[in-house]
């Protein structure tokens, strides 16, 4: 449940313990309130490193891209820490209008993703992205399992697509030479794209991630 803290000193030290210990790393703060997101589990981590890692391989050099496993963004440049968010992936273009301060982005990457966790806050943070400029933004929800595609229009980014267990289609990216979706458990792939039973007999409790290239030939399952 939410927790209200009004005593400096038990604030103090619970963020001392926090940073401490690493776990203030997606530690946000939204308009001066701070927020303390759920810890992420192992598979979370493990989404959030195998989409850098395949965003990066799809762009190709750092020339054409950057992709960051975690990074701070805000609506400002200066006193940033009074309001920023931490998406889980974020990528940045050559000609970005966000600005590199070092400590944190002033605007939006071009693609961040957010990996929703029990009792997180990922949706809300939509309004945010949509002011900040971020073009699209892909949620990842496991519970239940389905991958959302958001994409900027005017001010506001609004779904374009979603990919589900049942309905296991295609999200193509406008900002990155990808599309991905879902492949439910059980299922792989064959270089032509299509389904066929895994040979080993065993099935995945979870679907997979699918992201293909633009080229047609570069293909990543996660």
């Amino acid at each position: 449940m939410p927790m209200y803290l009004v005593d400096p000193d038990v604030e103090r030290r619970l963020k001392a313990e926090r940073q401490s210990s690493g776990a203030d790393r997606l530690d946000e703060v939204w308009e001066s309130v701070y927020f303390m997101p759920p810890l992420a589990n192992n598979e979370h981590g493990f989404f959030q490193i195998q989409l850098a890692i395949a965003f990066q391989s799809a762009l190709g050099s750092v020339e054409h891209g950057t992709v960051y496993p975690g990074v701070n963004v805000s609506d400002r440049e200066k006193g940033w820490r009074t309001n920023y968010r931490c998406p889980d992936v974020a990528v940045v273009l050559p000609g970005c209008k966000a600005k590199n301060c070092g400590t944190h982005w002033f605007g939006g990457p071009d693609f961040a993703v957010e990996i929703i966790s029990p009792k997180d806050r990922s949706r809300e943070k939509i309004p945010f992205y949509s002011s900040i400029g971020v073009r699209e933004l892909l949620l990842l929800d496991r519970h239940p399992w389905a991958l959302e595609l958001f994409r900027l229009q005017g001010n506001e980014l609004k779904t374009c697509g979603r990919s589900t267990i049942q309905r296991p289609i295609l999200l193509t990216s406008s900002v990155l030479p990808v599309s991905i979706r879902l492949v439910p458990p059980g299922e792989r792939r064959g270089s032509n794209g299509q389904r066929r039973p895994r040979s080993n007999g065993r099935k995945l409790a979870r679907p997979s991630l699918e992201i293909l290239h633009k080229d047609g030939v570069q293909r990543w399952i996660i």
